[in-house]
């Protein structure tokens, strides 16, 4: 990280004129770009993310078009005019479904050939010495989506080559951020190996930037899908920038669109990010016969505003939340420290040997699932990786699904057990035939039980829901309370585990009567064993949220000790906590799309995360009555030095 490098909150969108799409440089309106970045200054945005068309930058190698970076002078001079910044991006590259190459390139190779690699780092370094002193320059990005252009490889590949361009642009004497841009598609994040590593590049930028598009067969996995790439992302020591997100109007009506900002927006706040970029500026309806907006036609209605430049739904959204935000930072927030952890196995983010990918890949949507019932069950919660060695500190440890996990990941695990943590763990086969069944070493052990399995087969689950009946009270749930669950899944993994108790105590029985829930005291702390593989049932299954899983969450919290001060018993809110100018602000988000009456409980006190206590729970406005909640609404909570409000975010 260069020094002074400092990120601070940004709030915009990613820019292209609506007078030329990609090719605005050679098709510039000054006057058109002035009145584009107006409409967003006036809707709270203070940054734009802009793009150095790489054909019409460099004709030719080593060749700028002085008469294109006249006009990106002049664009740069717009944004201090109207008092907005920008941050360039240099190879592009690929854009909005169509790669766009130099006339020059002749297909070398963009990370391996030395000649190509050194035009690329010549051109950033060019357009830094030019730029870099501008006030409207705010940052820098290497490239946009360069997965999609260059391609995978070789990780030492590709962090040469982001370290060579970096050290190009820094040779210029320039001090601002600068990240990759290249999404964030790489294995920590999604499980797939591109050779965008995030463990390896985390450590050459100032900021990460995921890009996130998502298409669900669940409306809180479609909401909430932003907040866990960032949560993901934020294992680094970086600042994470929503860099990229959004939808086209051909996709969603404007309501709905409103919906989905707003809830993204709301859920990555609580997930720690730190600046959003909105894909994109404006709509193209009058370049329907350039490309790319003519083999792709949703391309066009990306924008915050029409094609006559007028705010649509989701840029009022954002207006909205920049509102919120610049409450928030003037005191600095942060969210409130977590005491929950989603374990991240080592296997999920390196390729092992003879762990094929498939193995690989099917970790991310059992870990998915347990983030949402954690945020269902207003937990502050974050994950925690294998790798980096487990933490100590939280008091519930989540293992959703734990099929792969190293030895000493697991003998760490039963350390914290033993020192006072809760750690839960549930059973899952895999949806594979290769190496079927838990990989968790010492789990009779650790979970104080006998395990029945049979090798090479599985204890397939007949029932299409599964019923557990609790035998004792448990954080809350009455002895004879009981928890239903949809069955999901491929025939593998349609599995139980077979045990009996040895050493465990049974918390709760299925619906055949056979352990599906068992504690171990160990040391001050316990283990909690689930037989069935809840969390993947729930990800293989359509519109199945807000399932029960939040409920045994808020159950285990309980047990644990769990800190949440604030909370809402309905698996349709969600409660989070951000720490903002020595108090706490208190979100409300209804992921539904019912009108809830949310009331909010909790008597422990609420205060800065490591600080005194601010006060009661109770001080909050609108504790102790009902909260009425539109459908996707979100309701903030303030107090003290911040201000406070109640109902929809104005």
């Amino acid at each position: 990280m260069a020094d002074g490098a400092a990120v601070p909150v940004w709030i915009g969108a990613n820019f292209w004129s609506r007078g030329g799409g990609p090719r605005m440089w050679n098709h510039y309106d000054g006057a058109l770009v002035r009145e584009e970045l107006a409409v967003l200054a006036a809707h709270g945005c203070n940054i734009t993310r802009s793009f150095c068309y790489w054909p019409d930058f460099v004709p030719s190698p080593e060749r700028i078009d002085e008469e294109v970076c006249a006009r990106f002078g002049d664009f740069l001079d717009a944004h201090r005019e109207i008092g907005l910044g920008t941050i360039p991006t240099f190879i592009v590259g690929h854009m909005s479904g169509q790669n766009w190459d130099p006339t020059w390139r002749h297909g070398r190779d963009l990370y391996r050939d030395v000649w190509m690699v050194s035009q690329q780092a010549w051109f950033a370094a060019e357009i830094a010495h030019r730029f870099g002193r501008h006030p409207a320059v705010v940052g820098w990005l290497l490239s946009n989506e360069m997965p999609n252009y260059g391609g995978p490889a070789e990780t030492e590949q590709i962090t040469a080559w982001a370290r060579i361009l970096i050290q190009a642009v820094r040779s210029a004497g320039v001090a601002q951020p600068i990240s990759t841009g290249d999404g964030v598609w790489g294995i920590e994040v999604s499980g797939r190996d591109t050779g965008y590593s995030l463990r390896a590049l985390a450590p050459l930028v100032d900021f990460v930037g995921p890009h996130v598009y998502t298409m669900n067969d669940d409306p809180v996995r479609e909401h909430f899908t932003a907040a866990f790439a960032c949560e993901l992302c934020g294992s680094y020591d970086r600042p994470v920038v929503l860099e990229e997100f959004g939808l086209s109007s051909n996709f969603a009506s404007g309501e709905n669109a409103a919906c989905y900002y707003r809830q993204v927006l709301h859920t990555t706040l609580l997930a720690g990010a730190r600046g959003w970029i909105a894909w994109n500026n404006c709509d193209y309806d009058d370049l329907y016969d350039q490309e790319p907006y003519r083999h792709h036609p949703h391309e066009m209605h990306f924008g915050l505003t029409d094609r006559r430049g007028h705010p649509k739904p989701q840029l009022e959204e954002l207006a909205r939340f920049a509102r919120l935000v610049g409450r928030l930072e003037a005191g600095g927030f942060a969210p409130v420290p977590a005491d929950t952890l989603i374990v991240v196995p080592e296997h999920f983010e390196r390729a092992i040997s003879f762990v094929t990918p498939e193995q690989r890949e099917e970790i991310y949507p059992n870990l998915f699932q347990s983030y949402i019932a954690a945020r269902e069950a207003d937990l502050s919660v974050a994950v925690a990786r294998e790798r980096d060695g487990l933490p100590a500190g939280a008091r519930l440890y989540l293992l959703p699904c734990a099929k792969l996990i190293s030895a000493p990941g697991a003998a760490r695990l039963r350390e914290l057990a033993e020192g006072g943590a809760t750690v839960y763990a549930s059973y899952f086969a895999g949806t594979t035939d290769r190496q079927r069944g838990p990989w968790f070493p010492w789990l009779d052990e650790i979970f104080g039980v006998r395990h029945h399995l049979r090798y090479g087969l599985v204890d397939p689950i007949e029932d299409d829901e599964v019923v557990l009946e609790f035998k004792v009270p448990f954080g809350g749930i009455a002895a004879g309370g009981r928890l239903a669950f949809r069955v999901g899944g491929v025939a593998g993994s349609r599995a139980c585990l077979p045990v009996d108790a040895d050493g465990a105590e049974v918390l709760a029985v299925d619906q055949h009567g056979s352990p599906a829930l068992l504690r171990r005291r160990v040391g001050t702390g316990q283990t909690v064993l689930c037989t069935y593989p809840l969390e993947h049932m729930a990800a293989r299954t359509p519109r199945v949220n807000p399932e029960n899983t939040w409920l045994l969450y808020s159950a285990l919290a309980s047990e644990a000790g769990a800190h949440r001060p604030v909370s809402v018993d309905d698996g349709r809110v969600v409660v989070g906590r951000l720490a903002a100018g020595g108090e706490e602000a208190v979100l409300v988000i209804n992921a539904s799309p019912d009108t809830v009456e949310a009331e909010l409980t909790g008597s422990c006190a609420v205060g800065s995360s490591g600080g005194p206590q601010a006060g009661s729970a109770r001080d909050l406005p609108g504790f102790g009555r009902p909260l009425a909640l539109a459908p996707y609404e979100v309701a903030v909570l303030e107090r003290g030095g911040i201000g406070a409000e109640v109902g929809p975010v104005p």
